[in-house]
């Protein structure tokens, strides 16, 4: 049974093919510069060399279609016919609180992911795009949601409230939601099962580090604390953009500068983080590359980095009193090895120790902490697709299930369990 996972931006769109009888990966590839000149379609199966091609792409519609055909060509493809897929999942950014889990797709799902626009105006509306794409091509095929918000749907108000006016939280849903939640899921699932502990008795910090970068802190296998707020902004120092940052700075450089809000915006999200500091590159590689040439200001920023990554494992310990494991994954987390192990030996205070030798290894699961190290340290790559598609192909089972055995009534019963936000004071 195959599950189509797509992750699709404003003009561009990323996929991989699963085939879930032993969850492996079949195909994979990308998209680029849709309704641009020289867009870029890249392929990967496991029948045939890797494809990269340029030719103009003008709409996702067209885009899917390319992706499609390629997986179904006789000879390099993967699947003998459309038909094989069997559902589709696709990332959503921003859930809002209406979703606290993956749901199938229908009208009234795709007009509440229109109302959480104001929220991600940068990429639910490119969700969208991919889901109505995929309807126009492969009619009939379920697709399912999966929301990256979903996760952190068990966060207390005292976590996910802003200090503000209340009524802005009523009237306008200002508070903190979290992401990369099919990440956090994901290896704090697998970190579980390497150290042999259930899922529902699981404390951990997971430290998803990339371009975006996240921790969260896991309680009993749920999140109940995490560093992205209303929007992905906030939080740690990331590849470009700030991460926390005092609110009354917008202000003041608006006044100094005279800059509009819209470009202080911009530049807190695409001009700041490790990029704007060091003044040269988003690109943890770049920055050590440049250490090792003896720039003050790399290092700076990579300082600055190794403080609010500490900052946060020492908040969220305390919070959650027991700590089985901390849990690097993403680009940084899983490959910066020396950055890794100067995180993990500044938490001497935890009982924490580092095994040089373990910490070696580049993006493989590894256990880098010692024997006596009260707290196991943990590299587990991450593998948000697979999850998408484990949620996919479960939906797409009970909605078969229901149609053999209850029809479409019970069929929306189960799309609503898989839909409504848990009310975080149950």
């Amino acid at each position: 049974m195959y599950v189509f996972v797509l992750n699709c931006g404003s003009s561009s769109l990323k996929y991989q093919l699963l085939d879930m009888r032993d969850e492996r990966r079949v195909a994979a590839g990308m998209v680029e510069r849709i309704g641009m000149e020289g867009s870029v379609f890249a392929y990967e199966s496991s029948r045939s060399e890797k494809v990269r091609e340029n030719h103009d792409v003008a709409t996702h519609d067209q885009a899917i279609r390319t992706v499609l055909n390629h997986l179904a060509d006789p000879e390099k493809g993967v699947i003998s016919s459309l038909s094989d897929i069997a559902a589709v999942g696709h990332r959503i950014v921003h859930g809002g609180e209406r979703f606290s889990s993956s749901v199938l797709i229908d009208d009234e799902v795709i007009a509440a992911l229109k109302d959480c626009i104001p929220l991600a105006p940068l990429h639910n509306p490119a969700n969208i795009i991919g889901i109505e794409a995929i309807m126009s091509v492969i009619p009939g095929v379920p697709n399912i949601a999966v929301f990256d918000t979903a996760f952190h749907s068990t966060m207390p108000p005292d976590s996910y409230m802003y200090a503000l006016p209340y009524e802005w939280y009523e009237k306008y849903h200002v508070r903190r939601f979290g992401f990369h939640g099919s990440s956090h899921r994901f290896v704090s699932e697998r970190a579980a099962q390497i150290l042999d502990i259930p899922k529902d008795k699981f404390n951990c910090v997971s430290c998803h580090m990339g371009n975006g970068s996240s921790f969260t802190a896991i309680r009993n296998g749920d999140s109940l604390d995490t560093s992205m707020g209303l929007t992905p902004l906030e939080g740690l120092v990331m590849g470009s953009r700030c991460g926390d940052l005092d609110a009354g700075i917008p202000d003041y450089l608006a006044s100094c500068v005279g800059m509009s809000f819209t470009e202080i915006h911009e530049a807190l999200n695409t001009r700041s983080g490790l990029l704007g500091l060091s003044g040269i590159s988003s690109d943890m590689r770049d920055l050590e590359k440049a250490i090792s040439e003896g720039d003050a200001r790399a290092q700076l920023t990579v300082d600055v980095l190794h403080h609010s990554a500490i900052k946060y494992i020492g908040a969220y310990a305390l919070e959650l009193g027991r700590v089985d494991a901390i849990i690097f994954t993403g680009g940084i987390g899983e490959n910066a090895t020396r950055f890794r192990g100067s995180i993990v030996d500044s938490l001497e205070l935890l009982d924490v120790r580092l095994d040089p030798v373990a910490n070696a290894v580049y993006g493989q699961e590894t256990i880098i902490s010692t024997e006596d190290s009260k707290i196991k340290v943990i590299v587990v790559p991450t593998n948000e697709e697979l999850m998408i598609a484990r949620d996919t192909l479960s939906i797409a089972l009970l909605l078969t299930d229901a149609r053999h055995s209850h029809g479409y009534a019970e069929t929306y019963r189960i799309r609503k369990r898989s839909g409504g936000r848990k009310k975080s004071t149950e």
